[in-house]
């Protein structure tokens, strides 16, 4: 090797050194620049100073626990006791919890020594311990009271609406009404409702105990008043549950069944004629190019909102994922076992059938029952939009911003069913194409 050849091994070998130490310098740097422009480009200090813990902690809070209003009507001066505040939980005529007391001035313990009164001529008394009496009186729209300037953080006031939150319960003031929130752990109400003659009934009593309505059975008429529980809906909700699973499932065979033909057309082994190959292809990118939320506001639009509307979304959706998976499927295909099939004399139509299918049936269903578990997920956010399945149960729960125990449930029967879904996919899947061990 001679001194000039030395030297251009050594010139490239330098080249590669530097620009591998480019490479190493400028990926970290890119990255970390990356970061940069999404830490300005989306306000990542804006949104922290945004954030409201104490509205994350009362969010949290609403979800496992559930609170009792105690409401006066600064006008007529009646005074309602309600579970969540819905009419639906209304205590019955002369029934009240049992922190409420008195007549005249109604007392409500809060517990912690946090008191609340309600006085004649729409007066309130709070006792807050630690904290001045608070006294207000309602008068037409406004408020007056004897708050001072200098305001704690957990008190808002206004000569029009004062809030106050403390850690046993809220207290809500405006001209037209005074409202007690008081806080309790669980879902009340989830099985029985107040006007139900089970309500506060254990297990024992409704199996084994003596007949409670003398018009039913025990087991008969608790089953029928928890099913038709006006407050949690459950008939309402397994009937959600029931068309979610039927949007996905027929979203997604609809697509099976009409893909499977078309990919055919798709692949090249069963499709000479180019121009057909393109153009099917281009069908199959362009449905699944578009979102099926998108197709979902389309079709909403065409036909209304409805669980068909959504299944249709799923079903135009996975038409172009499936086109593409089986087409590809169909160009790896054994051509042996066309030939053994072709061999009997068999027809084109009985070669695919015994040639080519049994091939790829394994593939096939497998994306199928994948897809089928995954649409069960995306038909809830597809029923938000339009108008059918658990989803829309979900989105106006939230819409209400105060049934958030109810979005809990309904999050946790969402999730119930995916898990029902995968195993219910699995098992389906190792009983028609086998498992491996």
């Amino acid at each position: 090797m001679t001194a000039t050849d030395l030297s251009l091994t050594k010139h490239n070998a330098d080249k590669l050194f530097q620009r591998k130490r480019l490479i190493g310098f400028g990926i970290p740097a890119f990255i970390f620049a990356y970061l940069v422009y999404i830490f300005f480009a989306f306000d990542i200090s804006g949104l922290a100073g945004r954030a409201n813990l104490d509205n994350a902690v009362t969010l949290a809070s609403d979800s496992w626990s559930h609170k009792v209003h105690v409401t006066r009507d600064n006008r007529s001066g009646e005074i309602t006791y309600a579970v969540e505040g819905e009419r639906k939980g209304t205590y019955p005529e002369g029934q009240r919890p049992d922190w409420v007391s008195g007549d005249e001035v109604i007392t409500i313990d809060l517990g912690g020594d946090h008191i609340v009164r309600y006085l004649p001529d729409n007066r309130t008394e709070i006792e807050i311990p630690g904290f001045p009496l608070i006294e207000v009186q309602a008068e037409g729209r406004s408020l007056t009271s004897n708050l001072p300037a200098d305001l704690p953080d957990w008190i808002s006031a206004s000569n029009r609406r004062i809030g106050i939150t403390t850690p046993e319960g809220r207290i809500t003031l405006t001209g037209a009404r005074t409202e007690v929130f008081n806080y309790f752990p669980g879902w009340e109400l989830f099985w029985f409702t107040l006007d139900s003659p089970y309500h506060g009934q254990g297990l024992g009593a409704i199996l084994f105990g003596e007949q409670i309505d003398p018009t039913r059975s025990n087991i008969t008429g608790a089953i029928s008043d928890w099913w038709n529980n006006a407050m949690w809906r459950h008939k309402d909700v397994a009937w959600a549950i029931g068309e979610t699973i039927l949007m996905a499932f027929l979203g997604t065979m609809g697509a099976a069944i009409i893909a499977l033909p078309l990919a055919f057309m798709a692949a090249k082994r069963f499709s000479p004629v180019m121009m057909l190959r393109a153009a099917t292809r281009r069908v199959f990118d362009f449905v699944r190019g578009v979102d099926a939320l998108i197709w979902t506001v389309v079709l909403a639009r065409a036909f209304g909102p409805g669980p068909l509307t959504g299944a249709l979304a799923i079903l135009i959706t996975d038409t172009g994922t499936f086109g593409k998976i089986f087409s590809e499927a169909l160009e790896n295909v054994d051509q042996k076992q066309i030939e053994g099939v072709e061999s009997t004399g068999a027809k084109p139509l009985q070669r695919y059938r015994f040639g080519v299918i049994p091939q790829v049936v394994p593939v096939l269903l497998a994306q199928i029952l994948y897809f089928l578990e995954s649409n069960t997920r995306s038909a809830t956010i597809i029923g938000a939009i339009t108008g059918g399945g658990i989803g829309l149960m979900l989105t106006q729960a939230i819409q209400t911003q105060k049934d958030w125990e109810e979005v809990a449930y309904y999050i946790v029967l969402i999730v119930v069913m995916v898990m029902f879904m995968d195993w219910f996919s699995g098992w389906l899947r190792g009983k028609l194409i086998g498992r491996k061990d």
